[in-house]
C-alpha cells in the first residue's frame, strides 16, 4: 500500500507491504466549519463561561494577546482579525495592544516567521513581540506553587490590563492536549520555572502523557501556575487533517479549553486490535518536524501501540537540524541514554531542553527507534541514539527480517496529531 507520511512542507510517499499492515491510523472525520468566521464571531460575543470579550475590554487601557510559535499551525491572522477590531472598538488604543508570541524556550519568530504567524497586515499595524525564557529580568515573580515550582512569567502580559491567549488544541506528550494554560506555561514562563516544571517528579509520572488531563501533574500544576498569572479570554481552535477549523471554543481558560478538549479526543483517538512489531510514523511535517528536538513527539506519539522490544520508523525533515545547543550538548554529554537518565534523577543536574530527551528515553525503553531525513546526515542521526536510515522502505524491510513472517505494521500518516491506542478486550 501507498502512504503519503507528513514531512516537511511536500509530505512524504513511502510503499508498504499491504499483508503486514494492520492499520493506517488517522484523525477520524469532523467536518470543517462552513462558516468558520461566522462562528469565531458568535463565540467572542458568546463565550464560555466569561462576558463577551467586548464587555471585559470595556475600560481596559492595554491588551496583550499570547500566541503560538511557528512550531504551532495556529491560523493566527484568522483569529486575530475580529479581536483586535473588538478591542480597538472598546476604547484600547492599537498602540496598547501587543502580540506576544509565546515562545516559552524556543528561538524567536523574526522577519519573514513573523509575518507568517500573524499575517502581513498585522504584522505592520500592530506590535508583535517574542518572549524570552532566559532573560529573568523580563519576567515577575509570582510566588511559588505548593509543588516547589517558582512562577516566573513574562511581565508584559502580567502587567496588560487586558490578557488574551490564542492557541491550538491537540494532543501533547506530556500535558495530555496543548492549549489553554498552556500558552502562559510554557509559553510565557522563564527557565527558572519550567526546569522545575519540567523536571523529572513531574515528567516520571505515569500519567504525564498524551490524552491524559485528570491526574496529569504537568497539566495540574500549569493550570494553577496560568492562574496565578491571570487569563482573561482564550480563543482556541482544533483542526483537521488538513489543518482546516473544525471547531473553535472561547472564554474562560479552564472551561473553554476543556470544551474544547472533549471535542478532539472524538477525533483523535485511533485504534488497533493489538500492539504491533513495528510502527511507521511522522513528526506531523512542517512546522512541526523543522527539529529533532520537535521529531520526539512523533516518537512518543507512536508508544502507546508498539510492542515490547519493537521498532518505532520515524520520517522527519529536520531541516533546522538537532535543536537548541542545550540540547545537543546531551548527546555530547552521555554515553547512552541509561547514564543520562541516572544523572538527571540525581539533584545536582540540570540542562535547559533536558526534558525532551527524558521523553525519549521512554520511547527507547521500549523500542527501537529508526529516523528517516534529508535534514541530518547519517553519521549524525547515529550519535543521537537512534538509528538513521535511507529510506522508510529500508527500515521497514530490515525490521520485518528481525521480528518474522508474522510480524505486524502500524502507519500513522500524520504522527503526533493521532492519538493511537490498543483497543480493550
Amino acid at each position: 500500500m501507498r502512504v503519503k507520511l507528513e514531512y516537511g512542507k511536500t509530505g512524504l510517499e513511502v510503499e508498504l507491504p499491504d499483508d503486514r499492515v494492520v492499520g493506517s491510523l488517522a484523525i477520524k472525520p469532523a467536518p470543517p466549519l462552513a462558516d468558520a468566521a461566522g462562528v469565531l464571531t458568535y463565540k467572542l460575543s458568546h463565550p464560555t463561561g466569561t462576558p463577551s470579550l467586548a464587555q471585559l475590554a470595556r475600560g481596559k487601557k492595554s491588551a496583550c494577546i499570547a500566541i503560538c510559535d511557528i512550531t504551532r499551525p495556529v491560523p493566527n491572522a484568522f483569529l486575530l482579525a475580529p479581536i483586535l477590531d473588538i478591542l480597538e472598538a472598546s476604547g484600547i488604543a492599537r498602540k496598547d495592544v501587543l502580540i506576544l508570541i509565546a515562545t516559552g524556550l524556543h528561538r524567536p519568530n523574526e522577519g519573514d516567521e513573523l509575518v507568517e504567524l500573524v499575517g502581513p497586515e498585522i504584522a505592520a499595524r500592530y506590535r508583535v513581540e517574542n518572549h524570552f525564557g532566559k532573560d529573568l529580568s523580563q519576567h515577575s515573580y509570582l510566588g511559588t506553587t505548593p509543588k516547589g515550582v517558582p512562577v516566573w512569567i513574562d511581565t508584559r502580559f502580567v502587567s496588560a490590563d487586558l490578557k488574551i491567549t490564542i492557541g491550538l488544541i491537540e494532543p501533547h506528550l506530556m500535558a495530555g492536549y496543548s492549549g489553554g494554560r498552556k500558552l502562559i506555561c510554557p509559553g510565557l514562563a522563564a527557565l527558572e520555572t519550567v526546569k522545575i516544571w519540567h523536571g523529572p517528579q513531574f515528567l516520571e509520572h505515569p500519567k504525564a502523557d498524551c490524552g491524559f488531563l485528570d491526574g496529569n501533574p504537568v497539566h495540574e500544576e500549569n493550570t494553577r501556575i496560568a492562574r496565578m498569572a491571570g487569563c482573561d479570554f482564550i480563543v482556541n481552535v482544533t483542526l483537521d487533517a488538513e489543518r482546516r477549523i473544525t471547531s473553535v471554543v472561547a472564554g474562560d481558560m479552564e472551561q473553554a479549553f476543556l470544551e474544547g478538549v472533549r471535542f478532539i479526543e472524538q477525533v483523535v483517538k485511533a485504534e488497533v486490535a493489538a500492539p504491533c512489531d513495528v510502527v511507521v510514523t511522522s513528526a506531523a511535517g512542517y512546522p512541526l518536524d523543522t527539529t529533532f528536538y520537535q521529531a520526539v513527539k512523533g516518537m512518543t506519539g507512536a508508544l502507546p501501540i508498539v510492542k515490547q522490544g519493537g521498532t518505532i520508523i520515524i520520517a522527519a525533515s529536520l531541516t533546522e537540524g538537532i535543536g537548541s545547543p542545550e540540547f545537543q550538548s546531551l548527546f555530547r554529554e552521555h554515553a547512552s541514554l541509561p547514564d543520562f537518565m541516572q544523572r538527571i534523577l540525581g539533584k545536582d543536574y540540570f540542562v535547559m531542553d533536558q526534558w525532551q530527551l527524558e521523553e525519549m528515553a521512554k520511547v527507547c525503553r521500549k523500542a527501537k527507534v529508526k529516523i528517516v531525513s534529508d535534514g541530518i546526515p547519517a553519521e549524525t542521526l547515529n550519535g543521537l541514539f537512534v538509528e538513521a536510515a535511507p529510506s522508510v522502505e529500508q527500515a521497514v524491510a530490515e525490521s520485518l527480517s528481525e521480528y518474522g513472517p508474522t510480524a505486524t505494521i502500524a502507519v500513522i500518516p500524520k504522527g503526533p496529531y493521532v492519538l493511537p491506542a490498543v483497543a480493550a478486550g
